[in-house]
């Protein structure tokens, strides 16, 4: 298995058009990069970013996805070749989003890995705590999250079992900012998490994190036969991805952890962020900032972490690959759990 190699262009103003069998980078007149398109298994936009014609339909002809985000990651558009994949597989999915027990027994093990792996953040924070304080709140939150976990098998519905996320969710976001330095709390105080349009400092980092795995998970969905619009735990609507974002919801707790790593080493100041009064007061990364956060995304999925299933080590970036095929393989009933990825 190769890793799926994305390109994120987060420079402003900047064009993308083909050259021969090469995407070319430029500012103005200067090529900033070239990159052999079989080198690419997506291309991700932030912001103002043009593309010309010639390359989308090289792109499409590829079987190269080309994903619009704007400048704090929200999805806008993505263009894509045919579709592929198995259509045996395809309809299985179909037919099993519509059977509830097998929705609510599947949305229990995603929402049981989300909340194994904010524990497992909880609990690394309390370790590393230098104040005894922090200890205690930190620990205490990861306990709430254990006893949120035993709580799901008693979730008859899936809207129980989203209830029982959400209300762990507000307790995990309470406390994440115990695991950051002292010094640094006030500028990166957030007050739950606030989305569309993030409100803070914290929520426009964690969401522009969030853009990034989502896309490398809708792209595994793709990778593994799956149709990404058919989800289990997250209600279908037009237009959004709710098997990826079924998928995504296991590691969205590595993305707070880098998100706290970068904040704590200094990489990402409260400089970094631009506040924009047409959207409301909305917070947003500055491109700089953008650069800084995907260099450090990239570095992480090289790193390497035991797959929980099978006692191997596993590149983080394979990860949301492995975890759709172990998702395909549960919906063509040849497995009869999911078993989510776990942080070790």
């Amino acid at each position: 298995m190769q890793l799926l190699n994305t390109l994120y262009v987060t420079l402003p103003d900047s064009h993308l058009r083909l050259d021969n069998d090469a995407l070319r980078l430029l500012v103005g007149e200067e090529t900033r990069l070239r990159v052999p398109l079989h080198h690419l298994g997506s291309v991700v936009c932030f912001g103002p970013v043009s593309v010309s014609v010639p390359l989308m339909h090289r792109l499409a002809d590829e079987g190269t996805a080309l994903v619009l985000l704007d400048a704090s990651g929200r999805f806008k558009a993505r263009l894509e070749g045919a579709t592929s994949g198995n259509v045996l597989l395809r309809r299985a999915q179909h037919v099993t989003s519509q059977d509830d027990g097998f929705a609510l027994m599947l949305g229990r093990r995603i929402v049981a890995g989300k909340l194994r792996n904010q524990r497992y953040v909880l609990l690394r924070g309390a370790r590393d705590a230098k104040d005894e304080a922090d200890q205690r709140i930190l620990t205490r939150a990861a306990q709430d999250l254990a006893a949120s976990r035993r709580a799901l098998p008693a979730a008859a519905t899936l809207d129980a079992v989203r209830g029982v996320e959400g209300e762990a969710a507000r307790g995990y976001f309470a406390v994440l900012s115990h695991i950051l330095r002292p010094d640094l709390r006030a500028q990166f105080r957030m007050a739950g998490r606030s989305r569309r349009p993030p409100r803070d400092r914290m929520n426009a980092l964690l969401s522009f994190l969030y853009s990034m795995w989502m896309n490398d998970c809708r792209s595994a969905c793709e990778a593994a036969g799956l149709d990404p619009q058919v989800g289990y735990l997250h209600v279908l609507r037009p237009g959004r991805a709710a098997l990826a974002l079924d998928l995504m919801e296991e590691f969205r707790p590595l993305a707070d952890r880098l998100a706290l790593t970068l904040i704590n080493r200094l990489q990402v100041t409260a400089e970094a962020f631009a506040f924009d009064e047409r959207e409301g007061g909305a917070v947003m990364l500055t491109a700089d900032a953008r650069k800084t956060v995907v260099l450090a995304f990239q570095e992480r999925k090289q790193e390497s972490l035991v797959h929980p299933l099978f006692a191997e080590s596993v590149p983080l970036g394979l990860a949301p690959l492995v975890q759709a095929r172990l998702l395909a393989r549960h919906v063509r009933g040849e497995v009869v759990d999911y078993p989510p990825f776990a942080l070790r």
